[in-house]
């Protein structure tokens, strides 16, 4: 079955389960040598859960989804199929943003001397995990 990324094109009432999202993104942070933050947002740009410091979480999602759209087009146009997931390296560090199911993505943020291999692992576990949760939550609302 394939799975695409869908904006919320209607204001959802449910409230997703956070505490359990929250709860993925403080594994990730100890299981993730080097990972300064996290956060899942839905794929138009609104927090869900976040464990930042230091940044804004609302403009990072809202960048995140800025960032999805751009990703899912040049999958699309260059035959790649549905988006997947999205690695950005910056000077001091990486930004990665994950498909976390039909509603939610997860952005990472670590050092440079975050081992890549790693992040890719723990984030689509942590992924499929949190689509789980959302895709349940919000298929209900």
């Amino acid at each position: 079955m394939r799975r695409t990324l869908r904006q919320l094109t209607v204001k959802r009432t449910t409230v997703l389960p956070e505490p359990e999202v929250q709860a993925e993104l403080r594994g990730l942070r100890a299981r993730i040598p080097h990972l300064t933050g996290g956060l899942v947002a839905t794929t138009d740009g609104l927090v869900v859960a976040h464990d930042t410091s230091g940044l804004e979480a609302e403009s990072v999602a809202a960048l995140t989804a800025a960032a999805l759209g751009v990703g899912a087009r040049l999958a699309e146009a260059t035959g790649h199929g549905s988006f997947r997931e999205l690695l950005t390296r910056g000077e001091r560090g990486y930004t990665a943003t994950y498909a976390a199911g039909a509603y939610t993505v997860l952005t990472l943020m670590a050092g440079p001397e975050t081992n890549v291999g790693r992040l890719h692992l723990e984030a689509r576990r942590a992924g499929a995990r949190i689509a789980a949760l959302a895709d349940a939550e919000l298929d209900r609302g």
